[in-house]
């Protein structure tokens, strides 16, 4: 089956390959996420035809539940963990791995599988099950958001927002279309915030629409976080979208949420190719952590999951995390 061509996996440094024997591997398979129910026989198979041994597998539904079956397995002494799912599932994993001797094998069954895109994980069962026969690793950055582990980008306005609309429902409905049905639907509600950021390079303060906070170089199902974002540099990406309405003067008119959405439109469409950064609305900041604070208060969306508000901090457990990653190019 043909598949979208992928970019060059967002890391600075090469993978390498990994131990020649690191016994069977524990198998999850989130059954809610877009292709969970179907995938699982077919994951089994395509893993145990490339001759990687699964010593346990599970299809579950519950975060609490994985994270159960996680603990007792990494007591146990496995030292591969392969998760079939999306960016939220492995969200709720990646806490449980932080700093262990045990690789991550992506398995891109969600909607938006931007922490694949940012590995360079081709969209298919059969290239993501090559890729962890293959056996090369990465390690990479986990940010960290009030202590709290993401792997691709944590937001606040808009695509928080969005993320509240994104129902279980919706996605299997729709399938990759979620996101831009979810966004169609916030954009004719959303509001402008103040917004006060400080970093290791000094204060920003402005009034914004979106702030996203990158670990990784994707988020939203493919949009870029800044195009030079890799997941081992030890360093957070950001940017911001200003509001134009406040800076008019005329927030909370009809005129002003028309020049927002206008905006809005245009700096959406270059997030894909990462032209953005260029944009007059845009400002990008490359840090090493990030304090914020917002008025009026705002939610915090990491990896698609809504996990608290603002006042929130930023930062990262470098090279936290080793992954399953492509074979470097010859050269």
């Amino acid at each position: 089956m043909a598949v979208d061509a992928l970019p060059d996996a967002a890391l600075t440094a090469p993978p390498k390959r990994g131990a020649p024997d690191e016994g069977p591997a524990l198998l999850i398979v989130n059954k809610k996420c877009r292709m969970g129910s179907e995938a699982f026989p077919a994951t089994l198979a395509a893993l145990e035809s490339r001759g990687i041994p699964v010593a346990t597998c599970y299809r579950l539904s519950r975060p609490k539940r994985m994270e159960q079956v996680l603990r007792e397995a990494l007591d146990s002494g496995v030292r591969r963990v392969l998760i079939g799912g999306g960016d939220g599932t492995l969200n709720h994993a990646v806490r449980l791995l932080l700093g262990r001797n045990v690789t991550l094998g992506v398995l891109p069954l969600g909607t938006g599988n931007d922490f694949a895109r940012s590995l360079g994980i081709p969209p298919t069962l059969e290239a993501a099950c090559d890729i962890i026969a293959a056996g090369y690793t990465a390690r990479v950055d986990v940010g960290l958001a009030n202590g709290r582990p993401f792997l691709n980008a944590a937001s606040l306005g808009l695509a928080s927002a969005i993320a509240r609309r994104l129902t279980p429902q919706l996605k299997r409905r729709v399938g990759k279309l979620a996101y831009p049905v979810a966004a169609v639907a916030e954009l004719w509600e959303h509001q402008p915030f103040h917004v006060r950021m400080t970093t290791d390079r000094g204060d920003l303060e402005r009034d914004v629409l979106q702030l996203v906070v990158g670990n990784g170089r994707y988020h939203g199902a493919g949009n870029m976080v800044t195009p030079d974002a890799t997941l081992d540099d030890h360093r957070l990406d950001a940017y911001t979208i200003a509001a134009p309405s406040a800076e008019s003067g005329r927030e909370g008119t009809g005129l002003g949420h028309m020049q927002d959405l206008s905006t809005l439109a245009r700096v959406a469409l270059s997030l894909r190719r990462g032209e953005h950064v260029s944009h007059p609305a845009v400002t990008s900041v490359r840090t090493a952590y990030l304090y914020v604070d917002a008025q009026p208060p705002q939610d915090i969306n990491a990896d698609g999951e809504l996990i608290g508000h603002t006042p929130i901090r930023f930062e990262l457990a470098p090279a936290a995390l080793r992954v399953y990653a492509p074979a470097p190019a010859p050269h």
